[in-house]
This record gives structure tokens, sequence and C-alpha cells, in this order.
């Protein structure tokens, strides 16, 4: 028996590609997204009482990642991208019904004239148009487990890098996403098995295209076009 679903919302964010999201939500708080629910799920009673919560659960589609078959094993790229492991045992977007799971602290809830009731939130890591299918409320007392495992997360290592960010090329985002841009490109944008110093890569985000190059542990933005 076949489930059918629809997109209650979709997710406004800076990040028109893939390149560059982050890998797990969270990771860069000071990411800033809309959620804007389609025409027929904008009832203001459908809200009622979410601003209660400081978290919420997103499910969604990695909508770049359908495919008509899939594989029981991936390779993750906290693992180099080398060594296989089941898609079950992982959160790779490589899967048999392509959905995401992300928990994204609420910011806000606003009222709006064009979209009706939206939802501000922070930490998302989704691209923007994502079809979201459905938000449910973190809860902590059964939500949060301190003392859970994280398989092979736990042991992949520090991928942080050291960035270096011309003054006066940040000074050409916008302020209040500075840190955000920041964040992610400490958290490595490139594809795991890339390590070419001399390459420069493209990161498209809110309305610019950042480049910079790779060396060791070290970014460095060489240059900043408006896309």
């Amino acid at each position: 028996m076949k489930a059918e679903i629809q997109a209650i919302a979709r997710m406004k964010s800076d990040f028109p590609t893939k390149f560059g999201i982050p890998r797990q939500s969270g990771l860069v708080e000071e990411l800033r997204s809309t959620i804007v629910f389609e025409p027929e799920y904008r009832n203001p009673d459908a809200l009622r009482g979410i601003d209660g919560y400081s978290h919420l659960w997103l499910i969604w589609q990695f909508s770049e990642a359908v495919r008509k078959d899939w594989s029981p094993t991936v390779r993750p790229p906290r693992l180099g991208g080398n060594t296989r492991m089941g898609v079950f045992a992982t959160r790779s977007p490589f899967r048999p019904n392509s959905l995401g799971l992300s928990c994204v602290r609420l910011l806000g809830v606003e009222d709006t004239k064009e979209f009706g009731t939206v939802l501000h939130v922070g930490g998302a890591d989704l691209m923007d148009g994502t079809p979201i299918f459905d938000i449910k409320p973190y809860i902590p007392y059964s939500d949060s487990h301190p003392e859970a495992l994280g398989g092979f997360t736990d042991r992949a290592g520090e991928f942080l890098l050291d960035v270096v960010f011309p003054p006066h090329l940040l000074e050409m985002i916008p302020h209040q996403k500075q840190n955000a841009a920041i964040g992610i490109l400490r958290h490595d944008p490139r594809p795991s098995y890339h390590h070419d110093p001399q390459r420069i890569y493209g990161l498209p985000f809110a309305g610019f295209n950042i480049r910079f190059q790779v060396t060791g542990q070290t970014l460095t933005v060489v240059e900043i076009d408006r896309i």
C-alpha cells in the first residue's frame, strides 16, 4: 500500500544550491531561514501554541537527491567519502524515500500579508525552496538523550577550519549574515575528497558568490561577487 504525502510548507533560505549547506542542522546557529506554508495550510489555528516551544522538528524532502533506485550502503563525508556504511546508519540524502529530519530553533512567529503566518527559524540545513512535509515540536523530556552514542560520528574527527575573511570582503556581506557566512566556511563546504590547495571554490550564499581556497586547516576568502 502506497502512502501519499503533500508538502505543507517550503523553506526560504540563503542557499540557492546544495553546496555549502551545513551537513547537520544546528551546526551554524547564526543561519536564519523562514518557513512559508502552502496556501491550503495557511490557517493560523494550525500554529496555535507553537510559540511555547524553543525548537522544532522538520520532516522534509531531499528534493535534489530523489532517485528511482536506492543503495543499501553509502559513503558518509565524515569518513572521507571512501568508507561504506549502511544507509540506515547514516543521514545520507540518498535514501529510499529521500526524507530529511532537522531540529531547528524557533525564533519567531510572524503574520504577513503575502504569505500568512510564517515561522522564522535558526540553524536550518535546508536549501531554498525545500518542501517540508511536517513540523513537530521538540520536547526536551523525551527528545533529549545526553547519554546517546553517536556511532561513527563520535570518532570521525574534527573538521572545523580557521577562516581568514579579509575585512574589505566581509563588509560586502550584510552585517546580519556575516557570522553565518563565517560559520558555514568554518565547517568546510568542500567535498571530503577535495584537497587541492590551488583550487578556488565558489559558495553561493545570500545573493553572493563567496570564492575561497583551503590550505591545510586554513580557509581564505579571495573574492566575492554578486549573483
